[in-house]
């Protein structure tokens, strides 16, 4: 099975993709698509392909866009590929629809859209693993915003402001509450920076995430370390997120077990592993989960005002069926940390209980942090 390394792009040679089969199976349900559209667009969205000259459109649906308010009405998985299902998105030359979609990326409500297509809409589901998929596509003819977009005073402060940075504008905006979902869409809409551009959403959502944890991972290594070996651990719709921290100065580990014929897994187990210290080089081969998942652990720490040694581990059971987007673990990780934690007496013993809690212990040889620590004395042991 070669789900884990096409996640959908049909390299199986299969006539129809597993996935893409049981996710077509969740919207039969849907009306016949028409030519036009007339409701609410509460986002937007922004392609990777052919960069950079991208297409993008608005997200139409007569529902929420915000995975913290799916999470809050307790949805389960279903029910959000429903809404993922029945969401249109409008495609267009960026020229075309600019202003609109930079109207709808700044208003805190969704606005109300009238939107012709140059054809009737067609089911075409996408889907990477860091966006959250898309049912419905169309090639947008005419777009009309109805209505005012109601924007936040320190939102339309910072994406007034064409001197600061995005990198800066990042971390003004989260400063200021703004949450990481809002940040996300005002990037890909090209209000963020000096020299300002769309951004494909995908590549927004993974340089929020970046930008931030780095951020908060900075401020992090001034504060005393945590006092105890701890663990966390929390569970999103088959996404379970263990959490280990360990005394010392701030690195990172994070390591992905997909289980045995789940989503992107096969007759084994698939595990990728990645760490870091101070600094970071590349891009993860975790993508853009490493990212979500290190914001979620920052968050927590800046939040107590420590600093530690980490360990995530992301086991994916066969509950999780369609890939949902990184939110999935940001959600999962925040979760985690908010919950109740286990002190250990010694690291070994942290490690049993992760492996306890995830259900395997095939991850712990892809560790090279662990065994580092079971090693390394520093000034946090005496």
């Amino acid at each position: 099975m070669r789900c884990v390394e096409c996640k959908g792009k049909g390299l199986c040679g299969l006539p129809r993709c597993p996935i893409m089969s049981r996710f077509h199976a969740q919207a039969s349900a849907l009306q016949k698509p028409s030519s036009s559209y007339q409701g609410s667009s509460p986002s937007v969205f922004i392609g990777s392909f052919g960069y950079p000259d991208v297409h993008g459109g608005p997200l139409l649906i007569n529902d929420s866009d915000n995975p913290p308010d799916w999470l809050r009405r307790n949805l389960g998985m279903d029910e959000i590929v429903g809404i993922r299902a029945r969401t249109l998105r409008g495609s267009s030359t960026l020229s075309s629809v600019a202003d609109g979609l930079q109207e709808i990326a700044l208003s805190t409500v969704p606005l109300d859209v009238d939107v012709a297509f140059e054809r009737p809409v067609s089911f075409s589901l996408s889907f990477d693993g860091t966006v959250a998929p898309v049912g419905m596509t169309g090639s947008v003819k005419t777009m009309d915003v109805i209505g005012n977009a109601r924007v936040d005073r320190v939102v339309d402060k910072i994406t007034s402001d064409t001197d600061l940075a995005a990198t800066d504008a990042c971390v003004a905006l989260s400063d200021s509450s703004v949450d990481v979902y809002q940040i996300s869409k005002l990037m890909t809409a090209g209000l963020l920076g000096r020299k300002r551009k769309f951004v494909p959403t995908r590549w927004a959502i993974t340089a929020v995430d970046d930008t931030l944890s780095i951020n908060l991972k900075k401020e992090i290594a001034r504060f005393p370390s945590v006092e105890e070996i701890l663990v966390f651990s929390g569970e999103i719709y088959g996404n379970r997120i263990t959490c280990i921290l360990v005394p010392g100065d701030w690195k990172f580990e994070m390591i992905e077990v997909w289980g045995k014929h789940t989503l992107w897994g096969g007759e084994e187990d698939v595990i990728v592993q990645d760490r870091e210290g101070m600094t970071k080089k590349g891009y993860s081969p975790i993508t853009g989960a490493y990212y979500s998942a290190r914001l979620g652990v920052c968050e927590y720490l800046m939040s107590i005002r420590r600093s530690a040694r980490v360990i995530v581990v992301r086991h994916v059971s066969s509950e999780y069926w369609a890939p949902l987007g990184t939110w999935v673990i940001r959600e999962a990780t925040r979760k985690a940390m908010q919950g109740p934690s286990l002190a250990c007496p010694t690291l070994d013993a942290a490690v049993a209980r992760a492996v306890a809690v995830t259900g395997s212990g095939a991850w712990v040889a892809h560790s090279t942090l662990i065994p580092e620590l079971r090693t390394q004395r520093t000034l946090f042991s005496f």
